[in-house]
């Protein structure tokens, strides 16, 4: 189980767009789910950015990969609950994309696209290369490690960020991270 919870967390670096250079598992549909449904705070990651241009890297590309991530999933799965909550994270990331936006506007900081890391590319790859029947599962196992590194960056930039309003953004999103969390511990990949 403990190692599961590392691949779990390795899972979670990589989605956080961490520079970290461990290279991440690769055999992302072997998680052992009792592992990867453990919902607990996520364990302490490299530094959140606290600088307002790492932040947004960050946050857009997390979006980014939420959306590219779930629509792939709608494409091929056949779970209503799973659809409904991938549909959930389009429309969700869109909104906390053009939250991030608005408060870097108002900070006067441009703001660059997006782009996935290598690790995010991977766990989309993962995603999009899954068939019918294993992609719940593979996407399910991707979102939590997502979600568990969008709330360490939230969290951590709203408590330490450069960046008033940036600051004040990440703490709105906070809340809404910890709810896809608590609704992705309740799913399951169809049977």
């Amino acid at each position: 189980m403990k190692s599961a919870s590392i691949l779990t967390l390795a899972f979670l670096l990589a989605a956080c767009g961490s520079n970290n250079d461990a290279a991440p598992p690769t055999e992302t549909a072997s998680v052992d789910q009792t592992a990867a449904s453990d919902m607990t705070e996520p364990a302490d990651t490299p530094a959140t950015p606290v600088d307002a241009a790492g932040y947004i890297a960050k946050a857009d590309a997390g979006d980014m990969w939420e959306i590219e991530s779930s629509k792939a999933l709608l494409a091929k799965s056949t779970n209503a609950d799973v659809k409904a909550f991938a549909q959930m994270m389009i429309d969700h990331h869109g909104k906390s994309t053009a939250k991030v936006k608005a408060a870097a506007a108002e900070a006067k900081i441009d703001v660059a696209a997006p782009t996935l890391d290598v690790d995010q590319q991977k766990m989309l790859d993962d995603i999009k290369k899954a068939d019918a029947t294993g992609i719940d599962a593979v996407y399910l196992a991707h979102q939590k490690t997502a979600h568990d590194a969008a709330l360490a960056l939230h969290k951590g930039y709203a408590a330490s960020g450069d960046t008033p309003a940036l600051k004040k953004v990440a703490g709105e999103i906070v809340p809404v991270v910890e709810e896809h969390r608590a609704a992705l511990a309740k799913l399951k990949p169809a049977a």
